[in-house]
């Protein structure tokens, strides 16, 4: 990857690390997703508005299908996200499930796409999986129902984000699909999708509202910016390199883990973090 590219996939990976910490700090379920994806809608119009103005994209049936597929694709990561989270916890679901993404989507771009990512570039994307494993321990030793569960859903959850990455790679690379607008028209989906849930249980929404409106506003702002801006960097990028390299959001979030929510095994996640680290150098050189 090129040095730009290096630098816009780690802004987006801060971004990514702050919205899942203000995520778990609102805890607030499938009425928190429904509620930062409408102000994300609100708070990122104009911006879609202006593209739309300004770029004169053409929105065929090619385009519009791609861009239904991936409001569809990131609902079902989001709602499998929710339940991972209720019978697991975040440092367990959160990166497994941005782990299994990225292995899923190398292997996908090698066979749909026909990518030949370098050894350096394979080499790089095995040392960030492990890097993985070693500071969430192994997710599969853990023998109570309840984990079990949370993994079905995190492993479901990487699925998805395998699927949205790819698709989205061809939304915005051939089928020219601006970045933002294609975001944006993903969280109008997501609202629409789930305005049902909303609706039947608008107590639960107005509770998020009233609890924890911050968090909610940080959320639709960062959580578009972070994929935004990876979407930007797939219009001239491979997809084997840029799914692995965004896991070093992991990283900035065992920090913010270790900062903020006092969480332990501190030693053992800097080696880990250390690896990724690695892979990511890995990457771009490859």
């Amino acid at each position: 990857m090129t040095g730009p590219a290096i630098i816009l996939i780690l802004i987006a990976a801060f971004s990514h690390a702050t919205w899942n910490y203000l995520a778990k700090k609102a805890c607030g379920g499938t009425a928190f997703v429904w509620l930062f994806a409408a102000l994300s809608t609100l708070l990122y119009f104009p911006l879609a508005l202006w593209i739309i103005a300004v770029q004169k994209p053409i929105i065929g049936w090619h385009q519009l299908g791609f861009m239904l597929g991936s409001a569809i694709l990131h609902s079902l990561y989001f709602i499998l996200l929710d339940k991972g989270y209720r019978f697991g916890d975040l440092s367990v679901i959160y990166p497994l499930a941005r782990g299994t993404g990225p292995m899923l989507s190398t292997i996908a771009a090698m066979i749909v796409l026909g990518e030949q990512p370098s050894a350096v570039a394979l080499a790089g994307t095995v040392l960030i999986g492990l890097g993985i494993v070693t500071i969430t321990g192994n997710p599969f030793t853990l023998a109570e129902p309840a984990a079990r569960k949370s993994i079905v859903f995190a492993i479901l959850c990487g699925t998805m984000i395998a699927g949205y990455t790819l698709s989205d790679k061809l939304a915005v690379s051939t089928f020219l699909i601006p970045p933002l607008l294609l975001d944006w028209s993903a969280n109008l989906g997501r609202v629409f999708l789930l305005t049902p849930y909303a609706f039947k249980n608008w107590a639960k929404v107005r509770d998020q509202w009233a609890c924890h409106r911050i968090e909610a506003i940080g959320v639709a702002i960062l959580c578009p910016l972070a994929y935004i801006l990876v979407l930007t960097v797939m219009v001239f990028s491979p997809v084997s390199y840029i799914a692995p390299a965004r896991e070093i959001s992991i990283l900035i979030g065992t920090v913010m883990g270790a900062r903020l929510l006092s969480e332990g095994a501190i030693k053992i996640r800097i080696i880990g973090a250390s690896a990724m680290i690695i892979g990511l150098g890995a990457l771009s050189i490859g």
